[in-house]
């Protein structure tokens, strides 16, 4: 099979062509074989690109995997094998799933009770695009701030594939959802997605506009705060914040970390969420999986959608990078496999 191997750390937006490149191409890399009776192999259609694994392969990642490696988390794709004591899957079976590891790959083995069903009529490209992004968003909304109706969520990197969720997220809960991005292409796609009110970084100050916004519809202010991005921006939109407000820190895409000043967080009531979502997958794993369910429950009713701005073959992956890092990617970017051979018969 076909897998895309980091083999030493640095920066994977070079060529795999490139013998200066961390990544490589393995052509002919084994076919993972089923290790247990109830694991399941997929052949996998869509694996998405998220910002965590431009990390990985830099070597700036929290979690350090030993090398080689082939990198990747969430996808989609097609039941390929079963076990002897798997039940709840059969070959053909459109699922999708999330792993630590090894999604950048024909093919992945998994245990049954990590997959899930992709419903009828949905995207299955797509569907390798929910896990992470969907459900970081999901867990750090719903289940951590406890965003309920009429509340004011505001979204920082809105555009971005964690962004693009909180938004619809923050919509499906009905909640007055703020949002902040950079250009008008983004903002557009943003307001098509029934957003309250954007903010286009590029020629509005955040402050300025946000505060207006919410004179205009008399509310007091914000009362969660979205942040995958941090340095400056986390800075100024703490301005906004509400007594008692939540303040989600998702990430770091600007490369700067904020600080929050602990003696305000006092005095407003604020309550600050660190958001690790990979790792409720040790601790919460329940919490993970009736996310992800819930989620794809909604995708059918049209509750959310799933933007993918990049699609690119396994070869191109180093494309597929840069599109990450120079913030080129509105919603997601994915790597997507042909379908080569037929589905094994069993």
């Amino acid at each position: 099979m076909e897998a895309l191997l980091c083999k030493k750390l640095g920066d994977p937006t070079v060529a795999a062509q490139d013998n200066s490149s961390p990544i490589f191409v393995s052509k002919n890399h084994p076919i993972p074989e089923l290790d247990s009776p109830t694991s399941v192999r997929v052949r996998i259609k869509a694996t998405s690109l998220n910002f965590a694994n431009y990390l990985q392969i830099l070597g700036k990642y929290q979690e350090k995997a030993p090398l080689p490696f082939i990198p990747g988390s969430d996808f989609s794709g097609f039941v390929d094998a079963v076990g002897p004591k798997v039940f709840n899957h059969r070959v053909g079976d459109p699922v999708c799933s999330f792993v630590p590891l090894g999604s950048f790959a024909e093919f992945i083995v998994v245990d049954q009770s990590h997959l899930f069903r992709v419903p009828e009529g949905c995207d299955l490209v797509a569907a390798g695009a929910l896990p992470v992004a969907f459900g970081t968003s999901h867990v750090a909304l719903v289940h951590r701030a406890g965003l309920t109706s009429g509340q004011v969520l505001l979204v920082l990197g809105a555009a971005g594939g964690v962004g693009l969720a909180a938004v619809q997220i923050g919509k499906a809960c009905g909640a007055i959802v703020i949002a902040v991005a950079r250009g008008s292409e983004k903002v557009q796609l943003l307001k098509s997605l029934g957003t309250d009110h954007v903010v286009d970084l590029a020629c509005q100050n955040v402050t300025q506009s946000v505060k207006e916004f919410l004179k205009a519809r008399k509310l007091k202010g914000v009362d969660v705060l979205y942040d995958p991005v941090g340095g400056k921006l986390t800075k100024e939109t703490m301005k906004l914040l509400n007594w008692g407000a939540h303040i989600l820190i998702i990430g770091f895409a600007s490369g700067e970390i904020p600080v929050i000043p602990s003696n305000i967080a006092l005095v407003k009531n604020w309550t600050v969420h660190g958001l690790y979502w990979g790792s409720y997958k040790i601790h919460r794993p329940s919490v993970l999986e009736d996310s992800v369910r819930e989620l794809l429950s909604w995708l059918p009713r049209g509750l959310i959608s799933i933007h993918i701005s990049h699609s690119y073959p396994l070869d191109e992956a180093h494309l597929a990078f840069a599109a990450i890092r120079d913030r080129k990617a509105i919603g997601k970017v994915m790597i997507v496999f042909n379908e080569k051979r037929p589905i094994s018969k069993l």
